[in-house]
């Protein structure tokens, strides 16, 4: 028995581990990182030093102080007040984000609803439909985009009649003009009481959201489906319209008129800021196109078959079933799409549009100097903006992640 015993001791004891510096994992992990770091660091180093040294050889100034500099220049669209010869160049450089975020920002709502549609026109059964979104896709994501934003400049807008013969796009109420000077239409004036009806419509859309998710949650317990478009399309319009009549409608309208050779009051937008939009559009719209498509088509043709025999319609079958477990395919590829929106609004600057680069990186430095603070400011702005874009959505992407296929 103590021969077992000892047997068993000898079988428990785990042999003496030697530490070798050389050869331990653990000690070769830590040391290539700081190795890492210490050649980033020296590269960092050499490379500001270097720049620093070169720039005082030749007299140059650095620092971002040049931003508080008076800019002796104007822009023909900005969003913000801006007056020539007091604003300074920090002011362009905000005036410049604007623009850049938000021809951006309405370029990718309208990619993202006519991305969807024209990616599920592609699957029609309706061989006319599916093929006209085919030409439309092939064609528009073989063409470089600068050509498409030079077409539409060249080729449309700066086409279209002058002043007096100006496109009435109002039905002929003369609200909305469009001419070859851009387009023009009415801007709100708002009242003293006009915030009771803003308050309200915050409040009737924390409401419509509260509602669709309790229709959610009665549907996942009860299998019960609960209308929540009607409801919700008539507190959005009913009570906030309740509440801007009972507070003497404070919101007028500045509506422009022609007086002598163009139009004065109201909302201008200029045909570069017109061309770009619907170039950024039309191109990206197809390329969203496809990546729908292709995740529609990663969706089991089994799931639509067994949602059409539970009775659903057609609209249901895509929405509750066949788009939620698509998502997790369209996500990725719509990360980039949104970044290169943003990015390719760059290429304004062929046309004219005042966006970041035109105005900051252009004209800014053409009369500033200061072109590695300039360039610097403008290569950060746009990683700001992707990396905000990217850690928005895979966000979303993780939600979208947990549903079953």
């Amino acid at each position: 028995m103590a021969i077992d015993g000892d047997i068993k001791k000898a079988v428990h004891v785990k042999p003496k581990e030697e530490f070798d510096f050389f050869n331990d994992e653990r000690v070769r992990s830590v040391f290539y990182q700081i190795l890492t770091a210490c050649v980033v660091g020296f590269c960092v180093w050499y490379l500001i030093s270097t720049t620093a040294h070169n720039l005082e050889a030749r007299g140059m100034s650095s620092g971002f102080g040049f931003l508080t500099s008076e800019a002796g220049f104007d822009t023909d669209f900005k969003l913000v007040e801006y007056v020539p010869g007091v604003g300074t160049y920090g002011d362009i450089f905000i005036i410049g984000m604007l623009n850049t975020l938000y021809i951006s920002a309405l370029a990718i709502i309208a990619t993202t609803i006519l991305g969807f549609i024209i990616g599920v026109l592609r699957l029609s059964n309706n061989w006319m439909i599916s093929k006209a979104a085919l030409a439309y896709v092939e064609i528009i994501r073989n063409t470089p985009l600068l050509i498409q934003v030079i077409f539409w400049y060249t080729g449309i807008f700066s086409l279209l009649p002058r002043i007096k013969n100006s496109l009435d796009l109002s039905g002929g109420s003369e609200l909305i003009l469009l001419n070859n000077r851009g387009l023009y239409m009415p801007w709100p004036v708002p009242g003293d009481l006009l915030w009771l009806t803003e308050a309200t419509v915050v409040i009737v859309i924390i409401g419509i959201v509260v509602f669709k998710r309790w229709a959610k949650k009665k549907q996942d317990d009860t299998g019960q489906i609960t209308g929540t478009f009607l409801p919700s399309a008539a507190a959005i319009i009913l009570l906030p319209g309740a509440v801007y009549l009972m507070s003497g409608s404070p919101l007028g309208w500045d509506i422009p008129t022609l007086q002598g050779f163009n139009f004065q009051g109201g909302a201008t937008v200029p045909p570069a800021f017109l061309a770009l939009l619907v170039a950024l559009i039309v191109y990206h719209t197809a390329h969203l196109a496809e990546s729908v498509r292709a995740g529609i088509l990663s969706v089991n043709r089994g799931q639509h078959d067994a949602a059409k025999a539970l009775g659903l319609r057609q609209n249901r079958v895509f929405s509750l079933v066949v788009i939620p477990q698509a998502m997790p395919a369209i996500v990725p590829p719509m990360i980039s799409l949104w970044m290169n929106v943003v990015k390719n609004s760059s290429l304004a600057i062929a046309i004219g549009y005042p966006d970041l680069v035109a105005v900051f990186m252009q004209t800014s430095l053409n009369q500033a100097g200061h072109a590695i603070e300039i360039v610097g400011m403008t290569m950060g702005f746009y990683m700001f903006v992707s990396l905000t874009i990217s850690w928005l959505l895979n966000i979303y992407n993780k939600r979208v992640q947990l549903v079953e296929r």
